[in-house]
């Protein structure tokens, strides 16, 4: 195979693992499940919540096992549940959401009642034409809502190169002072090809990029970040919690501007792992992108 063949498919690989959504097998593996079981893992997170590297109640889990990869962000949002519960229990939310991400294009629901899914088309981190991006349907599934507790997810079965069970889902349970716990969880499931193909993006064009979880230091004192295809989902995790945060901070249609605004200078704090585009290219590319989606 030749080098611009295989450089054409990692990137077109990492385009998708870089990308988007969550456990496989169904919704709700790896999920908690309930208030109860939330509550509790607020309780025992307390002391990582308020002492870590993020500057923020965040704690950030990563794993890989037998062909799937996932990611966990445990946070306090400065938000009451019934504001989150109202909010991201609507899929058209969670339109506004994905889109702040770089790599998101496009996203409408369609269907009706609880049969809605998401159609996202996905590109690169540059404004593009959306026939170059890719399409891909999301099943939602419809929110669970009770007066502690909401549950809400995304899935998709199939993805390019053998990677499968993409879901995106999210869990909250209030807090006594007016705040909200959250478990948001990310994860794919890949085959042969897509390791090959991972493999040849971290080994090049990928290489540079790294993680969150440090383990220890380098021999300059610095965090030894991990890199490899955890540290892929450690970012893109990070990204939909900031853009949860963000959108919740600023949720109406006004004030897109500023939520556009908050979502990269959020992730500008972890410039390290987080920094792709300038932030007038971005801003300039997201607006386009809503331009052409308003236009239907």
């Amino acid at each position: 195979m030749s080098f611009i063949m295989k450089h054409s498919m990692f990137r077109r690989l990492a385009l998708w693992l870089c990308l988007l959504f969550l456990p496989a097998a169904g919704f709700a593996q790896g999920m908690l499940g309930s208030a109860s079981a939330l509550q509790a893992k607020h309780a025992a997170v307390q002391s990582q919540l308020s002492d870590n590297p993020f500057g923020r109640p965040l704690v950030l889990e990563s794993a890989e096992a037998s062909g799937q990869l996932s990611g966990n962000i445990f946070a306090v949002l400065n938000h009451p549940f019934s504001e989150v519960s109202a909010s991201l229990s609507q899929p058209a939310v969670w339109c506004d959401v994905l889109m702040l991400h770089l790599n998101t294009k496009y996203c409408a629901v369609r269907g009706e009642g609880d049969a809605k899914s998401l159609a996202v088309s996905v590109g690169r981190k540059f404004d593009q034409p959306l026939s170059d991006a890719q399409r891909i349907d999301f099943v939602w599934k419809p929110a669970t809502v009770a007066a502690d507790f909401l549950s809400v997810g995304l899935g998709a079965d199939k993805g390019p190169l053998s990677t499968r069970d993409y879901r995106i889902e999210l869990e909250a349970t209030p807090l006594p002072d007016g705040k909200s716990f959250i478990h948001l969880s990310y994860s794919y499931g890949y085959g042969a090809a897509a390791r090959i193909a991972m493999q040849g993006y971290l080994k090049t064009i990928g290489s540079d990029k790294v993680g969150f979880t440090a383990n220890g230091k380098t021999a300059s004192g610095e965090p030894d970040y991990i890199g490899g295809v955890l540290g892929v989902v450690e970012r893109n995790t990070m990204r939909y919690y900031l853009a949860i945060d963000a959108f919740l901070d600023q949720p109406t249609k006004a004030q897109l501007p500023q939520r556009l605004a908050l979502w990269f200078d959020s992730t500008e704090r972890y410039a390290r792992q987080l920094h792709e585009v300038e932030r007038q290219d971005y801003l300039a590319m997201k607006r386009n992108e809503y331009k052409r989606m308003n236009s239907e």
